[in-house]
Protein backbone atom coordinates (compact mmCIF):
# COMPACT_ATOMS: atom_id res chain seq x y z
CA UNK A 1 0.00 0.00 0.00
CA UNK A 2 1.24 3.47 -0.90
CA UNK A 3 0.91 6.04 1.90
CA UNK A 4 2.42 9.34 0.72
CA UNK A 5 3.46 11.69 3.53
CA UNK A 6 2.83 14.94 1.67
CA UNK A 7 1.72 16.36 -1.65
CA UNK A 8 5.17 15.93 -3.20
CA UNK A 9 5.26 12.25 -2.22
CA UNK A 10 1.77 11.80 -3.65
CA UNK A 11 2.74 13.46 -6.92
CA UNK A 12 5.76 11.19 -7.27
CA UNK A 13 3.73 8.10 -6.37
CA UNK A 14 1.12 8.80 -9.02
CA UNK A 15 3.66 9.80 -11.66
CA UNK A 16 5.68 6.63 -11.01
CA UNK A 17 2.72 4.24 -10.91
CA UNK A 18 3.04 1.40 -13.40
CA UNK A 19 -0.57 0.24 -13.08
CA UNK A 20 -4.00 1.04 -11.65
CA UNK A 21 -4.32 2.75 -8.27
CA UNK A 22 -7.20 2.16 -5.87
CA UNK A 23 -7.59 5.49 -4.04
CA UNK A 24 -8.55 5.27 -0.35
CA UNK A 25 -9.32 7.85 2.28
CA UNK A 26 -10.72 6.35 5.47
CA UNK A 27 -12.02 3.29 3.62
CA UNK A 28 -15.55 3.79 4.99
CA UNK A 29 -17.39 4.18 1.65
CA UNK A 30 -16.77 1.24 -0.71
CA UNK A 31 -19.26 2.54 -3.26
CA UNK A 32 -18.91 1.85 -6.99
CA UNK A 33 -17.52 -0.97 -9.09
CA UNK A 34 -14.76 -2.93 -7.35
CA UNK A 35 -11.33 -1.56 -8.32
CA UNK A 36 -8.31 -3.80 -8.77
CA UNK A 37 -5.00 -2.03 -8.23
CA UNK A 38 -2.39 -0.97 -5.71
CA UNK A 39 -4.01 0.85 -2.81
CA UNK A 40 -2.99 4.51 -2.46
CA UNK A 41 -4.03 5.90 0.92
CA UNK A 42 -4.37 9.59 1.75
CA UNK A 43 -4.46 8.88 5.49
CA UNK A 44 -1.07 10.52 6.13
CA UNK A 45 -2.18 13.77 4.46
CA UNK A 46 -3.85 14.96 7.63
CA UNK A 47 -4.28 18.16 9.59
CA UNK A 48 -6.14 21.47 9.57
CA UNK A 49 -4.03 23.99 7.64
CA UNK A 50 -6.06 27.12 8.29
CA UNK A 51 -9.16 27.96 10.30
CA UNK A 52 -10.49 31.49 10.49
CA UNK A 53 -13.76 31.49 12.46
CA UNK A 54 -14.31 35.19 11.78
CA UNK A 55 -14.05 34.61 8.05
CA UNK A 56 -16.21 31.44 8.23
CA UNK A 57 -13.60 29.38 6.37
CA UNK A 58 -11.60 26.24 7.11
CA UNK A 59 -8.85 24.53 5.11
CA UNK A 60 -7.78 20.94 5.79
CA UNK A 61 -5.67 18.26 4.19
CA UNK A 62 -7.75 15.60 2.45
CA UNK A 63 -6.89 12.78 4.85
CA UNK A 64 -8.02 14.70 7.92
CA UNK A 65 -10.69 12.76 9.84
CA UNK A 66 -14.10 14.37 9.47
CA UNK A 67 -14.52 14.14 13.25
CA UNK A 68 -11.42 16.31 13.74
CA UNK A 69 -12.81 18.99 11.44
CA UNK A 70 -16.21 18.93 13.12
CA UNK A 71 -14.64 19.10 16.59
CA UNK A 72 -12.57 22.15 15.66
CA UNK A 73 -15.65 23.89 14.29
CA UNK A 74 -17.74 22.96 17.35
CA UNK A 75 -15.22 24.63 19.66
CA UNK A 76 -15.98 27.91 17.89
CA UNK A 77 -19.73 27.34 17.72
CA UNK A 78 -19.66 26.55 14.01
CA UNK A 79 -20.45 23.61 11.71
CA UNK A 80 -20.25 22.34 8.16
CA UNK A 81 -23.44 23.48 6.40
CA UNK A 82 -24.28 20.25 4.59
CA UNK A 83 -24.54 17.71 7.47
CA UNK A 84 -22.44 14.88 5.93
CA UNK A 85 -23.72 11.34 6.26
CA UNK A 86 -21.71 8.65 8.08
CA UNK A 87 -21.88 5.51 5.90
CA UNK A 88 -20.23 3.11 8.36
CA UNK A 89 -23.39 1.73 9.92
CA UNK A 90 -25.13 1.28 6.58
CA UNK A 91 -22.16 -0.31 4.81
CA UNK A 92 -20.78 -2.23 7.78
CA UNK A 93 -17.36 -0.60 7.51
CA UNK A 94 -14.89 0.64 10.09
CA UNK A 95 -12.20 3.31 10.12
CA UNK A 96 -12.61 7.08 10.14
CA UNK A 97 -14.36 9.08 7.40
CA UNK A 98 -12.04 11.74 5.98
CA UNK A 99 -12.90 15.22 4.78
CA UNK A 100 -11.43 14.37 1.36
CA UNK A 101 -13.65 11.31 1.14
CA UNK A 102 -16.67 13.47 1.92
CA UNK A 103 -15.78 15.72 -1.03
CA UNK A 104 -14.92 12.82 -3.36
CA UNK A 105 -18.41 11.36 -2.83
CA UNK A 106 -20.16 14.76 -2.48
CA UNK A 107 -21.69 13.46 0.77
CA UNK A 108 -24.66 15.57 1.86
CA UNK A 109 -27.30 15.06 4.53
CA UNK A 110 -30.85 16.22 5.37
CA UNK A 111 -29.88 19.90 5.56
CA UNK A 112 -29.18 19.93 1.83
CA UNK A 113 -32.69 21.27 1.20
CA UNK A 114 -31.67 24.47 2.98
CA UNK A 115 -27.87 24.73 2.80
CA UNK A 116 -27.08 22.89 -0.42
CA UNK A 117 -24.81 19.92 -1.09
CA UNK A 118 -21.18 19.44 -0.07
CA UNK A 119 -20.05 20.95 -3.39
CA UNK A 120 -21.98 24.14 -2.63
CA UNK A 121 -19.88 24.78 0.49
CA UNK A 122 -16.59 23.80 -1.15
CA UNK A 123 -14.55 26.87 -2.13
CA UNK A 124 -11.16 25.40 -3.01
CA UNK A 125 -9.29 22.18 -3.80
CA UNK A 126 -5.74 21.02 -4.41
CA UNK A 127 -5.24 17.66 -6.13
CA UNK A 128 -2.84 15.49 -8.09
CA UNK A 129 -4.05 14.38 -11.50
CA UNK A 130 -3.32 11.07 -13.23
CA UNK A 131 -0.04 12.36 -14.64
CA UNK A 132 1.24 13.34 -11.20
CA UNK A 133 0.72 17.07 -11.75
CA UNK A 134 -0.34 19.17 -8.76
CA UNK A 135 -3.35 21.36 -9.58
CA UNK A 136 -5.35 23.83 -7.54
CA UNK A 137 -8.61 25.66 -8.08
CA UNK A 138 -10.64 28.08 -6.02
CA UNK A 139 -9.00 29.41 -2.90
CA UNK A 140 -9.17 29.94 0.82
CA UNK A 141 -11.74 32.72 0.73
CA UNK A 142 -15.37 32.77 -0.41
CA UNK A 143 -14.88 35.52 -3.03
CA UNK A 144 -13.09 33.51 -5.69
CA UNK A 145 -14.77 33.17 -9.07
CA UNK A 146 -11.89 33.09 -11.56
CA UNK A 147 -11.06 30.29 -13.99
CA UNK A 148 -12.74 26.94 -14.57
CA UNK A 149 -14.83 25.62 -11.70
CA UNK A 150 -12.82 22.48 -11.00
CA UNK A 151 -13.97 22.72 -7.39
CA UNK A 152 -17.47 21.58 -8.32
CA UNK A 153 -16.09 19.06 -10.80
CA UNK A 154 -14.00 17.28 -8.17
CA UNK A 155 -16.94 16.94 -5.76
CA UNK A 156 -18.54 13.60 -6.53
CA UNK A 157 -15.76 12.39 -8.85
CA UNK A 158 -14.85 9.50 -6.52
CA UNK A 159 -11.12 9.86 -7.12
CA UNK A 160 -11.38 9.22 -10.86
CA UNK A 161 -10.10 12.66 -11.93
CA UNK A 162 -7.48 13.29 -9.28
CA UNK A 163 -6.35 12.55 -5.74
CA UNK A 164 -7.25 15.46 -3.49
CA UNK A 165 -4.64 16.81 -1.08
CA UNK A 166 -6.43 19.85 0.39
CA UNK A 167 -10.00 21.14 0.57
CA UNK A 168 -11.42 24.51 1.66
CA UNK A 169 -14.93 25.16 2.94
CA UNK A 170 -17.16 27.98 3.95
CA UNK A 171 -18.80 27.17 7.31
CA UNK A 172 -21.80 28.41 9.29
CA UNK A 173 -22.61 29.17 12.94
CA UNK A 174 -24.23 26.34 14.88
CA UNK A 175 -27.89 26.84 15.59
CA UNK A 176 -29.06 27.74 19.09
CA UNK A 177 -32.28 25.73 19.15
CA UNK A 178 -34.08 22.97 17.24
CA UNK A 179 -37.71 21.88 17.04
CA UNK A 180 -39.03 18.87 15.16
CA UNK A 181 -42.67 18.51 14.18
CA UNK A 182 -43.75 14.86 14.17
CA UNK A 183 -46.85 13.50 12.43
CA UNK A 184 -47.61 9.79 12.72
CA UNK A 185 -49.59 7.51 10.44
CA UNK A 186 -49.52 9.43 7.15
CA UNK A 187 -49.42 7.64 3.83
CA UNK A 188 -46.44 8.36 1.61
CA UNK A 189 -48.58 10.61 -0.60
CA UNK A 190 -49.99 12.62 2.31
CA UNK A 191 -46.58 12.83 3.96
CA UNK A 192 -44.92 14.32 0.90
CA UNK A 193 -47.81 16.78 0.55
CA UNK A 194 -47.24 17.87 4.15
CA UNK A 195 -43.49 18.17 3.59
CA UNK A 196 -44.01 20.15 0.40
CA UNK A 197 -46.39 22.52 2.15
CA UNK A 198 -43.87 23.05 4.96
CA UNK A 199 -40.98 23.62 2.54
CA UNK A 200 -43.02 26.09 0.51
CA UNK A 201 -43.76 28.12 3.65
CA UNK A 202 -41.61 31.07 4.79
CA UNK A 203 -40.62 29.25 8.00
CA UNK A 204 -37.15 28.06 6.92
CA UNK A 205 -37.44 24.30 7.23
CA UNK A 206 -34.01 22.62 7.47
CA UNK A 207 -35.13 18.99 7.42
CA UNK A 208 -38.11 17.25 5.78
CA UNK A 209 -38.28 13.45 5.94
CA UNK A 210 -40.74 10.56 6.10
CA UNK A 211 -40.22 6.94 7.03
CA UNK A 212 -42.71 4.20 6.28
CA UNK A 213 -41.64 2.45 9.48
CA UNK A 214 -40.33 4.44 12.41
CA UNK A 215 -38.74 3.09 15.58
CA UNK A 216 -42.17 2.17 16.97
CA UNK A 217 -43.23 0.56 13.68
CA UNK A 218 -45.60 3.30 12.46
CA UNK A 219 -45.02 5.79 9.62
CA UNK A 220 -43.51 9.06 10.88
CA UNK A 221 -43.19 12.40 9.11
CA UNK A 222 -40.48 14.73 10.42
CA UNK A 223 -40.06 18.47 9.86
CA UNK A 224 -37.11 20.32 11.40
CA UNK A 225 -36.75 24.02 12.24
CA UNK A 226 -33.53 25.57 13.57
CA UNK A 227 -32.41 28.97 14.79
CA UNK A 228 -32.79 31.27 17.77
CA UNK A 229 -35.07 29.84 20.46
CA UNK A 230 -37.81 32.48 20.18
CA UNK A 231 -37.82 32.27 16.39
CA UNK A 232 -37.98 28.46 16.45
CA UNK A 233 -40.92 28.52 18.87
CA UNK A 234 -42.80 31.02 16.70
CA UNK A 235 -42.18 29.15 13.44
CA UNK A 236 -43.07 25.80 14.99
CA UNK A 237 -46.39 27.22 16.11
CA UNK A 238 -47.13 28.68 12.70
CA UNK A 239 -46.26 25.40 11.00
CA UNK A 240 -48.59 23.53 13.34
CA UNK A 241 -51.41 25.81 12.21
CA UNK A 242 -50.41 25.41 8.56
CA UNK A 243 -50.37 21.60 8.74
CA UNK A 244 -53.36 21.13 11.05
CA UNK A 245 -55.27 19.22 8.36
CA UNK A 246 -52.75 16.37 8.40
CA UNK A 247 -53.60 15.16 11.89
CA UNK A 248 -52.13 15.41 15.36
CA UNK A 249 -48.72 17.11 15.46
CA UNK A 250 -46.21 16.62 18.24
CA UNK A 251 -43.29 18.99 18.73
CA UNK A 252 -39.97 17.68 20.04
CA UNK A 253 -37.42 20.21 21.32
CA UNK A 254 -35.08 18.09 23.47
CA UNK A 255 -31.59 18.62 21.95
CA UNK A 256 -30.45 15.01 22.37
CA UNK A 257 -33.65 13.52 20.96
CA UNK A 258 -33.80 15.87 17.99
CA UNK A 259 -30.12 15.27 17.17
CA UNK A 260 -30.57 11.50 17.43
CA UNK A 261 -33.67 11.58 15.25
CA UNK A 262 -31.96 13.40 12.43
CA UNK A 263 -28.83 11.26 12.70
CA UNK A 264 -31.23 8.31 12.23
CA UNK A 265 -32.46 9.89 9.00
CA UNK A 266 -29.04 11.12 7.86
CA UNK A 267 -27.32 7.75 8.28
CA UNK A 268 -30.32 5.65 7.11
CA UNK A 269 -30.25 3.74 10.40
CA UNK A 270 -33.45 1.88 9.49
CA UNK A 271 -31.36 -0.31 7.17
CA UNK A 272 -28.41 -0.92 9.50
CA UNK A 273 -27.76 -4.58 10.14
CA UNK A 274 -30.61 -5.62 7.85
CA UNK A 275 -29.85 -7.93 4.93
CA UNK A 276 -30.46 -6.70 1.42
CA UNK A 277 -29.14 -4.17 -1.06
CA UNK A 278 -29.66 -0.44 -0.54
CA UNK A 279 -30.52 1.92 -3.38
CA UNK A 280 -30.58 5.72 -3.39
CA UNK A 281 -32.95 7.50 -5.81
CA UNK A 282 -33.01 11.20 -6.62
CA UNK A 283 -36.30 12.34 -8.17
CA UNK A 284 -38.75 15.22 -8.11
CA UNK A 285 -40.30 15.27 -4.63
CA UNK A 286 -43.78 14.98 -6.14
CA UNK A 287 -42.66 11.74 -7.84
CA UNK A 288 -41.26 10.23 -4.63
CA UNK A 289 -44.43 8.41 -3.45
CA UNK A 290 -45.17 7.06 -6.93
CA UNK A 291 -41.61 5.75 -7.18
CA UNK A 292 -41.91 4.18 -3.74
CA UNK A 293 -45.08 2.38 -4.80
CA UNK A 294 -43.48 1.10 -8.03
CA UNK A 295 -40.28 -0.19 -6.43
CA UNK A 296 -41.90 -2.90 -4.32
CA UNK A 297 -39.03 -2.40 -1.88
CA UNK A 298 -38.77 -4.05 1.53
CA UNK A 299 -38.20 -0.67 3.20
CA UNK A 300 -38.41 3.01 2.23
CA UNK A 301 -37.12 6.26 3.68
CA UNK A 302 -37.86 9.64 2.12
CA UNK A 303 -35.62 12.67 2.68
CA UNK A 304 -35.30 16.11 1.07
CA UNK A 305 -39.07 16.53 1.06
CA UNK A 306 -39.53 13.30 -0.91
CA UNK A 307 -36.83 13.98 -3.51
CA UNK A 308 -34.36 11.51 -2.00
CA UNK A 309 -35.68 7.96 -1.67
CA UNK A 310 -33.72 5.23 0.11
CA UNK A 311 -34.93 1.72 -0.72
CA UNK A 312 -34.07 -1.71 0.69
CA UNK A 313 -34.28 -4.57 -1.82
CA UNK A 314 -33.47 -8.28 -2.01
CA UNK A 315 -29.82 -8.94 -2.87
CA UNK A 316 -29.01 -8.72 -6.56
CA UNK A 317 -32.26 -6.94 -7.51
CA UNK A 318 -31.94 -4.10 -10.03
CA UNK A 319 -34.50 -1.63 -8.71
CA UNK A 320 -33.58 0.76 -11.50
CA UNK A 321 -35.78 -1.35 -13.77
CA UNK A 322 -38.80 -0.38 -11.64
CA UNK A 323 -38.49 3.38 -12.23
CA UNK A 324 -40.69 3.22 -15.32
CA UNK A 325 -41.27 6.69 -16.75
CA UNK A 326 -40.14 8.50 -13.60
CA UNK A 327 -37.19 10.76 -14.36
CA UNK A 328 -34.30 10.68 -11.92
CA UNK A 329 -31.10 8.98 -10.88
CA UNK A 330 -30.53 5.71 -9.06
CA UNK A 331 -27.32 4.69 -7.29
CA UNK A 332 -26.59 1.29 -5.79
CA UNK A 333 -25.09 2.21 -2.42
CA UNK A 334 -24.83 -1.14 -0.65
CA UNK A 335 -24.38 -4.52 -2.32
CA UNK A 336 -21.91 -7.37 -2.52
CA UNK A 337 -18.85 -7.06 -4.76
CA UNK A 338 -20.45 -9.63 -7.05
CA UNK A 339 -23.60 -7.51 -7.45
CA UNK A 340 -21.62 -4.29 -7.87
CA UNK A 341 -19.55 -5.95 -10.59
CA UNK A 342 -22.71 -7.11 -12.38
CA UNK A 343 -25.08 -4.13 -12.09
CA UNK A 344 -24.44 -0.49 -12.99
CA UNK A 345 -23.75 1.21 -9.65
CA UNK A 346 -24.18 4.75 -10.94
CA UNK A 347 -27.05 5.79 -13.19
CA UNK A 348 -26.20 5.39 -16.90
CA UNK A 349 -25.50 8.76 -18.51
CA UNK A 350 -27.11 9.99 -21.74
CA UNK A 351 -24.70 9.67 -24.67
CA UNK A 352 -23.72 13.38 -24.89
CA UNK A 353 -22.95 13.58 -21.16
CA UNK A 354 -21.09 10.25 -21.28
CA UNK A 355 -18.91 11.66 -24.07
CA UNK A 356 -18.08 14.73 -21.96
CA UNK A 357 -17.28 12.47 -19.00
CA UNK A 358 -14.90 10.36 -21.08
CA UNK A 359 -13.21 13.47 -22.40
CA UNK A 360 -12.66 14.84 -18.91
CA UNK A 361 -11.19 11.58 -17.66
CA UNK A 362 -8.86 11.40 -20.65
CA UNK A 363 -7.60 14.91 -19.89
CA UNK A 364 -7.19 14.50 -16.13
CA UNK A 365 -6.11 10.85 -16.14
CA UNK A 366 -4.69 10.05 -19.60
CA UNK A 367 -3.28 6.69 -18.45
CA UNK A 368 -6.57 5.63 -16.85
CA UNK A 369 -4.95 4.64 -13.53
CA UNK A 370 -7.09 6.48 -10.94
CA UNK A 371 -9.86 4.21 -9.63
CA UNK A 372 -10.36 2.79 -13.14
CA UNK A 373 -13.88 1.55 -13.81
CA UNK A 374 -15.23 2.58 -10.40
CA UNK A 375 -17.92 4.80 -11.94
CA UNK A 376 -18.50 2.68 -15.04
Amino acid sequence: MLTPRDEKDLSEAVAGASGPLAIRGGGTRPIGKPVTGEVLSTSALSGIDLYEPGALTIVAKAGTPLAEVEAALAQEGQRLPFEPMDHRGLLGTEGEPTIGGVVAANVSGPRRIQAGACRDSLIGVRFVDGAGTVLKNGGRVMKNVTGYDLVKLMAGSYGTLGVMTEVSFKVLPRTESTAVLLIEGLSDVDAVQALSKALASPFEVSGAAHTTKGIDGDPVTMIRIEGFESSVAYRAGRLQDLLAGFGEIKVETDPERTAAGWAWVRDVEAFHGVSGDVWRFSVKPSDGPRLGAQLGAEGLLYDWGGGLVWALAPEGTDLRDQMGNIAGHATLIRASEETRAKLPVFHPEPAPIAAVTRGLREKFDPRGILNPGLMA
